[in-house]
Parts: C-alpha cells; structure tokens; sequence
C-alpha cells in the first residue's frame, strides 16, 4: 500500500462487504448532494462544452491538442451518446468514494476552486480532497488504464496525454500544498489503490505549464509527437502509425490527413487488433 489511509479504506470496505457497517445519514446526504449537483452540471448546464478557455484540467495537455479546441472546435469527433453518462461515472464514483472515506475515519479536506498565477493571467480549477495537507486527486479508470496507466507514476508520467501530472502539480502550487497523487477506482470491478506522485516536481511542472500558456497565445499550430514505425516480432513492418500520445485525441484525424484505423496489416491473428496507420507501404 501506497497511503496510510489505504488500510482504513480496505478495513471498511471488507467490514462492509460482511454487513459490519454503517452509513451515517448525513455522510449519506452529502453523497447524494454531490451526486445531484453533477446530474445538473453534466446534464443541465447549457453551457457549451467547445468553449475553449485554459484551466486546470486542460493545461497539462499537449499544446497541438489546445491548438485544435481553441481554433477549429468543430473538427472533433463527434462525441459518443455515452459521453456524458461516462462523466456521471466518474462524478459518482468521486463522490461514493468520499462518503468512504468520511466513514473509514480519513481526515480530508474537501473540493475547493483555486487560482494559479501564470504569465498574463490566472488559471482556475478545483481539486478533489487534500489529505495530510497533500491534493490528491480522485480518478475512475476503465481496467486496461487501471492496470497499466495508473500502475505508477512513472507509466503515467510517460503517456499523460490528458494531462494529469500537470493538472495535480498546478492544483498544489495554487492550493500551496504538497502534490499527493491519485486515487483511483476501477471501474470495471471496484477495487482501488493510490498511485503516488513521487518524482513529480511541482516547479519543473509549472515551468512547463507557462510554456503552455505561452504557446497558446502565440496561436501557432504546432505537432507535439511525431508518428512511430509499426513493429511486428521486433521487426520494422515499413508502416507508420499513430503515436500513443494522440491514440484519443479528438482531433487525430485532422492532425493526420493521411489516418487510417485499419485492422493489422501484418498481424496473422484471425481477428487481428485495429492499428492507426498514418502511412502504409505498398505490398
């Protein structure tokens, strides 16, 4: 275990799962409270989620990618009718997992909005909890990110195409707290651990995110990642595909004219998986 309050939480949690517990009324009011308020910021906002402004969760994010939601919002994939359901997902478990750990006897302090000075402004945004005056933030994950992404910070660190480094590190520099990490829950059978940020350096990330800011303003587009050569068994196949850095981007098929998601070309597999080709050789 990674946390002190990790024991706590799996104590209460085994206590629950053999009817040991129980839930107090206005732990439970407060669940429902923030459960509510996320149906209506999700569902009933009216606000239009192109709106491009920086902030906290977006700033750590590639500057290509800000590039596109700032300049040609309309060029995203369209966003699937499972979208917002997959956001009261995370919203939900967010606040379940807080009522927890109000009930497992973990001391934190709440989501609170916060302001970072950057170079010509301000950047706001509102973390998750604060514990052991450390900002952690609260994550849902689907079971291949769970496994891989949020194995350490490291594996995170290398792929954070959303963002999550920088988002924790600027939470920590406005709040004046220390970076924690991530809880994070998996969403496809429950369990949860702590993955801290150990190596983050906060200044280093800040540093980063003034460049960002910067970037942004100047208005040019810029590609941040570079296409990689397919291997197959070690070998070069010829072909080039998607860096993972821009797997999900919404705007990956306007970066690159030339994609294509095909299944492999030199896989031998009877259902071969499906591989972003941004150039195939001729064979």
């Amino acid at each position: 275990m990674n946390h002190p309050a990790e024991l706590k939480l799996h104590q209460y949690m085994t206590d629950a799962a053999n009817g040991k517990t129980e839930f107090s009324p206005e732990t439970a009011m407060q669940v429902g409270s923030d459960v509510a308020a996320a149906i209506v910021r999700q569902f009933g906002s009216g606000k239009s989620r192109d709106e491009f402004k920086l902030r906290m969760s977006n700033v750590g994010r590639p500057t290509c990618q800000l590039w596109f939601e700032k300049n040609k919002p309309e060029t995203a994939l369209p966003k699937p009718s499972t979208f917002v359901m997959n956001m009261m997902i995370g919203d939900i478990v967010e606040a379940v997992f807080k009522g927890i750990l109000t009930e497992a006897g973990v001391t934190y302090e709440d989501t609170d909005t916060v302001s970072l000075p950057v170079d010509g402004g301000n950047i706001k945004g509102s973390y998750d909890i604060v514990i052991d005056d450390a900002v952690d933030d609260i994550k849902s994950a689907s079971p291949w990110s769970y496994a891989n992404k949020f194995d350490s910070f490291d594996s995170l660190s290398k792929g954070d195409s959303f963002g999550y480094v920088g988002q924790l590190a600027g939470y920590a520099k406005a709040a004046n707290k220390k970076a924690g990490g991530w809880w994070v829950v998996n969403k496809g059978n429950g369990e949860f651990k702590y993955v801290p940020a150990t190596g983050l350096d906060v200044d280093k990330e800040i540093d980063k995110i003034n460049e960002t800011v910067a970037t942004v303003e100047e208005n040019k587009f810029k590609r941040c990642f570079k296409a990689v050569p397919e291997t197959y068994r070690g070998k070069p196949s010829g072909n080039y595909v998607l860096n993972d850095n821009c797997r999900f981007c919404d705007y990956r098929f306007e970066c690159w004219p030339t994609l294509q998601e095909l299944p492999s070309k030199v896989s031998q597999a009877k259902e071969p998986k499906t591989v972003a080709y941004v150039e195939i050789k001729e064979y």
